[in-house]
């Protein structure tokens, strides 16, 4: 997937006014953040087929490891709600105005459970003035899904 820098809406295949609303939308979701211990805020927007904004947060736990980033709780949120198989894309936001966020190893193996491996995750900075997109397989290339345990 080749990111159009000027209508990067098109590298995904949908209009531009719903990517306008998914960028909102992930900058959004970090005011639903609980993180008291990194200040690490993470936003997360899942878009479906039907066009519904499946947001998600990270929350942190005293317990290090119960903390669950943002993705995950947007794929929750998604599996749960009988939304699986119907997902167009999920788009990530952090607080740094330099950088775009990347989904950490966990939240892409997740992913990798429910999507193929040409599913867009789009990746905004703070603002949501620069964008990155990448397919799955190019953040985790040689994956292992389930289609490696069906005999």
């Amino acid at each position: 997937m080749h990111l159009n820098e000027q209508e990067p809406h098109l590298s995904i295949g949908i209009e531009e006014e719903t990517f306008n609303e998914l960028r909102q939308q992930a900058i959004e979701a970090r005011s639903l953040s609980y993180s008291p211990y990194s200040h690490f805020k993470v936003g997360c927007c899942l878009l479906t087929k039907s066009n519904d904004f499946i947001k998600g947060a990270n929350i942190e736990n005293a317990s290090y490891g119960a903390t669950i980033c943002a993705e995950r709780t947007a794929i929750v949120k998604a599996v749960t709600g009988d939304e699986t198989d119907k997902w167009v894309c999920l788009a990530i936001s952090g607080e740094s105005l330099d950088e775009c966020i990347t989904p950490c190893g966990i939240c892409r193996q997740t992913l990798r459970e429910f999507v193929d491996a040409e599913f867009p995750i789009v990746m905004f900075n703070g603002d949501g003035s620069k964008v990155k997109i990448r397919t799955l397989n190019q953040l985790l290339p040689d994956s292992f899904g389930p289609d490696n345990l069906q005999t």
